[in-house]
């Protein structure tokens, strides 16, 4: 089939221009025909291809005449724009093998069951014709017992013809080419619908499309309905662009699939995972005030078994020091520990603690200080990220289980400020009796059967840590090691003459310090027993020297969380991209391009005018009221005055 004379290469433009029947009207769908039936791959029985490039400005490609269905061809041909030999009904590529499945699978399955009802009835035909039945007669039957026109029927057989069975799903499924003239629009009103929409206040299209119908008025354009801009919103907006502008950055991030670790390449006491938590419940304190504890807990990230813990006031540097000696001394020593780079973990010097463990203003050392001299390789994670700590997980469990034991009903605070129950705040509950129902509640999630985590597996917390630890290698820290980590530090200077030391009114020597006399050192102490030696630092951290008391006579692969964090900010520049192409404008941009209203008229002058009498002793009201005569005194005063002032006069 090679068609001959007159113009036989068109470009998607040109064959929209042509208008032809069996293809769409417009050079958009026209390019998505070729993409989906594969003109692009197609090529003639001896080879050669049925597509080249544009050998013009702009590129593109230009399509031959054979790959345009046949009702095309034939219109080409008695417009006489294209002359063809041969006018068959398909054209002999391999459109079903290339893409035509590739374009059925993306269908809907309403279009998928249309093909494969066409198919049951081709079949009914095809029996029928196996019985003795002339085509004819058998196209007839089949369409009465399916209840269809037989002229359809001989379409879909017509379609058929040449082509692989194997591929009859994918030629029999309807291809409703459309083609319809879009609706235009101005695009100062689409860029003002676009801009009033993508605002974080989210307002509704609605809304949005009420006001860009009355700008378009102010500047004499007309609107399509709302449904055709709503669908030509969502066709030609990216997704992300729509998130981000409404939702915002964390809206975004959830757009992309969420990054899951595995700990199967970890051990019991590998990793640990520390985080504060409020509780939701009413504490009573020994100092008589009522407040919401905090607790700092640290939870074993291979088996999510809660370790240790320590409840106070508030977050600080001192609850994370007694929680991690209690698990130092009960378990070991871990290799790494995940915390956040909030103030209750990361800050250097931290003001405050608890004010009733202290008689006196200290600094609280940082807790990386601590993990450091026990060489704990610290990771940080962001604040408010549940997904990047595991412990987070027991803390929901803790909010929606532990926070509402029965003993503490009537204390229970809710977990917001509009989810409060009705016997908010009628009780406070003790301390201790806080802490014990606590440790009881923590002990029954640790032992607590059928964990569905990677490692527990249907066991417990307990279990699955048990038995990994008793196969691990585990590190245990003496009791100098223990003494010297969790002893509290000071930043001073030593004195200027001797090199003497003073810490809350005591005095610290030893003779190496008259040499630095003068200089910053850090200093580390017992804060419950000032009596003992402090230990020396300079600023690099080394160690210099004890001073005694002078008597007056203490789960992880770096480069995947780096990888994901370009992934994220990959992610995050494309739609700053995206966000730019819009072209959107400023919510005050939006504002002064809407029309002012008019003030409001004077109302009308009624046409009637009802009378309305005064009820009452009208007439006594209105009785006149002598004024009462100036006093003869008052009047011979002022006579008297006048004379006086007439005789002053000016004294330069």
């Amino acid at each position: 089939m090679k068609p001959f004379g007159g113009k036989v290469w068109f470009t998607s433009a040109e064959l929209a221009a042509l208008k032809l029947p069996g293809l769409p009207k417009s050079k958009r769908r026209i390019n998505e025909r070729a993409d989906d039936e594969g003109w692009a791959l197609r090529q003639t029985a001896s080879g050669e291809p049925l597509a080249r490039p544009r050998q013009a400005r702009g590129g593109g490609l230009e399509y031959h005449v054979e790959v345009l269905p046949s009702a095309s061809r034939i219109e080409l041909a008695r417009r006489g724009i294209a002359v063809v030999a041969i006018v068959t009904d398909r054209p002999p590529a391999r459109p079903a093998r290339a893409s035509g499945w590739d374009w059925f699978d993306r269908q809907p399955e309403k279009v998928k069951a249309e093909a494969r009802r066409r198919a049951e009835i081709v079949d009914a035909v095809a029996a029928h014709e196996r019985l003795g039945f002339s085509r004819s007669t058998a196209v007839a039957s089949a369409a009465g017992e399916h209840g269809g026109a037989a002229s359809t029927l001989w379409g879909w057989l017509k379609s058929l013809n040449g082509t692989d069975p194997a591929d009859r799903l994918v030629h029999l499924a309807p291809r409703r080419a459309g083609g319809g003239t879009e609706a235009e629009i101005d695009p100062r009103v689409w860029q003002h619908l676009k801009s009033n929409y993508l605002r974080p206040e989210k307002p509704t299209f609605s809304s949005c499309y009420r006001w860009a119908e009355e700008y378009a008025e102010t500047i004499g354009a007309t609107l399509p309905c709302e449904r055709s801009l709503r669908r030509k919103f969502d066709r030609e907006v990216d997704r992300r662009v729509i998130v981000a502008a409404r939702k915002g950055k964390d809206a975004l991030r959830e757009t992309m699939p969420p990054q899951q670790r595995t700990v199967a390449d970890l051990h019991a006491l590998e990793l640990i995972n520390m985080d504060g938590h409020k509780w939701d419940v009413f504490v009573r304190f020994p100092d008589g005030a009522i407040r919401r504890p905090m607790m700092v807990a640290i939870q074993d990230v291979y088996s999510r078994k809660f370790l240790s813990w320590r409840i106070g006031v508030s977050e600080s540097a001192l609850m994370t020091r007694l929680a991690l000696a209690d698990m130092l001394k009960k378990f070991g020593i871990p290799k790494g520990a995940v915390v956040d780079n909030g103030r209750g973990f990361a800050s250097k010097w931290i003001t405050g603690g608890s004010p009733t463990r202290f008689r006196f203003k200290i600094k609280d050392d940082e807790p990386l200080g601590l993990l450091t001299a026990l060489n704990i390789t610290t990771h940080w994670t962001t604040p408010y990220r549940g997904s990047s700590k595991p412990i987070e997980r027991g803390f929901g469990d803790f909010c929606r289980d532990l926070a509402k034991h029965p003993a503490f009903a009537g204390a229970y605070t809710g977990n917001r400020p509009d989810a409060k129950p009705e016997n908010y705040a009628s009780k406070a509950i003790d301390l201790d009796v806080f802490v014990r129902v606590i440790a009881r509640g923590i002990a029954a999630h640790n032992a607590r059967q059928g964990r569905r985590t990677e490692i527990a597996a249907g066991r417990s917390f307990d279990d699955a840590f048990n038995a990994s630890y008793a196969v691990a290698p585990i590190g245990k820290a003496t009791e100098e090691q223990l003494r010297l980590a969790l002893m509290a530090g000071e930043q001073l200077s030593t004195d200027r003459k001797s090199g003497h030391i003073r810490l809350h009114g005591n005095r610290y020597w030893a003779p190496e310090l008259s040499q630095i006399a003068g200089q910053k050192v850090t200093i580390r102490f017992d804060p419950d027993d000032l009596m003992l030696p402090v230990h020396v630092y300079d600023r690099a951290g080394r160690f210099l020297v004890s001073a005694g008391i002078i008597a007056a006579d203490g789960f992880l692969d770096v480069e995947a969380a780096r990888r994901r964090a370009r992934q994220e900010a990959d992610w995050r520049k494309a739609t700053r991209r995206a966000t730019e192409l819009e072209d959107l404008l400023s919510a005050d941009q939006i504002a002064a391009l809407l029309p002012d209203y008019a003030d409001e008229s004077d109302p009308p002058a009624p046409a009637v005018v009802r009378p309305v009498r005064h009820r009452g002793q009208t007439a006594a009201a209105l009785k006149p009221v002598s004024e009462p005569a100036s006093a003869p005194a008052q009047s011979a005063f002022m006579d008297k005055f006048s004379t006086a002032v007439s005789h002053l006069r000016l004294v330069e």
